[in-house]
């Protein structure tokens, strides 16, 4: 069983909790929506931070909405080289225990983060009817198949199935410019 899924790649960027989005901007202070993003109810925000590592710093690096119960950053492994972190986890998102941390540095403070850095796992987004239709669950595990002159097979690819998500195939900016694809492109997962 093979079936057809959009790209969609992702740069590095932060999800904040309540709590940090205050320190970073002000007591009380509400995300300023830009555009959705491809899974429902996600979206660019205007506002950006700073990540301070032990080497250096990337500024300006945009935070995604909603808000979380944790604040997470998500980078290319380039980028963990880039600030100076050492063994950030390649990690499905929302899992964080043993990750390391960050320093945050927003126009009205700063958040030292102890945990919350990762690289993001690839992952294939399924609505629930998707799921059914392509013979999927939660949590499978598929490969996708990239075509043209720099294919290649992605494994390890985890599925999430779920009534809020859209169909999609997420990986980050490398690992999309290792294979030649853009946003929208079309993949084949298979198991």
């Amino acid at each position: 069983m093979s079936f057809k899924v959009p790209v969609g790649l992702s740069n590095k960027h932060i999800h904040l909790s309540q709590e940090d989005l205050d320190t970073l901007f002000g007591e009380g202070y509400e995300l300023t929506w830009i555009k959705d993003l491809s899974q429902p109810g996600q979206f660019a925000c205007d506002e950006k931070v700073d990540i301070v590592g032990p080497k250096r710093t990337i500024p300006g690096v945009r935070i995604l909405g909603p808000v979380r119960k944790e604040s997470q950053v998500e980078l290319s492994i380039s980028d963990a080289i880039t600030l100076g972190l050492k063994n950030v986890p390649v990690r499905d998102s929302g899992k964080l225990e043993g990750t390391p941390g960050v320093k945050l540095v927003g126009p009205k403070g700063e958040v030292e983060l102890t945990k919350g850095v990762i690289v993001a796992s690839r992952h294939i987004h399924l609505h629930t009817t998707d799921g059914e239709k392509f013979g999927v669950k939660d949590k499978d595990i598929v490969k996708v198949k990239v075509d043209g002159q720099r294919g290649l097979v992605f494994d390890n690819v985890l599925c999430r199935v779920g009534d809020n998500y859209a169909l999609d195939f997420h990986l980050d900016i490398e690992e999309g410019n290792a294979a030649g694809l853009s946003n929208g492109d079309v993949v084949e997962a298979f198991k």
